[in-house]
């Protein structure tokens, strides 16, 4: 299972569109999961994102809160940002816990929670963003208990759904004249040295998958891709995508980065792979994606899978 797909959550679509219904479930048994600056709330020096009680949220505002969904105990969980909280009333809340980018743990995450988590974070992050109409310019406020904007221009009332960018990601392979199997992998020149990646681009307007994998590969690495195969996708909040996993078939193998944002791209077989390191390794050693990226399981799923 993928980091961050594994939603546990009745969202309740439905119900939350009744102000009221949301209201009754702010009780004693619901959860709360606070955002600061798009980090996340975890126990200090640990893993384990920190669920608040409602007593220890009740006096602040909660007008603002995003109902996430039911758990299969049936307690409601809340996402609520407090990046404008001032620090003085922060720190009474969040005795013993810390702000964290959930990224910072990755794999550690038990995998729900971290569900839980990237989806607060991406709900407040697009709060955050879109607190304007985007057809007259006129404030907006929250609806539907978080799940969408309403304008309050009367003459407007456009109303406003959480937006998702959607991004190809994909191993690019192909067989040599020696009769070695490949993939291509990038980097960019911000990264950690020798880190490598898969190649990556988001979704252009009239665009179907396949086409955009074939159009980034060429634009990033100037390699013409024939065949895209859908293997996996991944929910990435980070701010605000989904990304979509393909395995690629290559029928040129000349790489070109000069017209793109990769400082680097190399064509890598399954023995030199077994031979990097991990992203956080020090040193001049060439390191795989984190391990909580559907980059990192694209690329083992070609090394191990196809390799039997």
């Amino acid at each position: 299972m993928l980091n961050y797909s594994n939603m546990p959550l009745d969202r309740g679509s439905n119900a939350r569109k009744d102000p009221t219904w949301v209201d009754a479930k702010k009780t004693a048994d619901s959860l709360w999961l606070l955002v600061k600056g798009n980090h996340t709330l975890f126990a200090n020096s640990s893993p384990e994102v920190v669920y608040l009680a409602y007593l220890q949220v009740a006096h602040l505002d909660l007008t603002q809160a995003i109902f996430l969904g039911s758990n299969e105990q049936d307690n409601a969980v809340f996402a609520l940002d407090v990046t404008a909280l001032e620090e003085s009333l922060l720190a009474t809340i969040i005795d013993g816990a810390q702000f964290a980018d959930i990224r910072q743990f990755g794999t550690q995450v038990a995998l729900e929670d971290g569900s839980n988590a990237a989806l607060a974070r991406g709900l407040c992050y697009w709060h955050a963003t879109h607190s304007f109409c985007g057809r007259c310019g006129t404030k907006n406020h929250l609806v539907e208990a978080g799940h969408s904007r309403l304008c309050d221009n009367p003459a407007c009332l456009h109303q406003t759904f959480p937006r998702t960018d959607p991004a190809v990601i994909m191993v690019v392979t192909k067989t040599f004249s020696d009769g070695v199997e490949r993939c291509l992998l990038g980097r960019q020149a911000t990264w950690p040295k020798g880190l490598y990646s898969s190649l990556a681009g988001f979704v252009d307007p009239g665009e179907t998958l396949e086409q955009t994998v074939i159009r980034e590969v060429k634009e990033e690495a100037g390699i013409t891709v024939e065949k895209a195969e859908y293997i996996a996708s991944q929910p990435w909040p980070f701010p605000s995508s989904i990304m979509l996993g393909f395995i690629a078939t290559a029928s040129s193998d000349e790489i070109s980065t000069e017209q793109d944002e990769l400082e680097d791209a190399k064509w890598f077989s399954r023995e030199e792979l077994a031979q990097f390191k991990d992203w956080h390794h020090q040193g001049e050693h060439l390191k795989l994606p984190r391990a909580d990226s559907i980059s990192r399981y694209l690329i083992e799923y070609w090394r191990t899978q196809i390799e039997g």
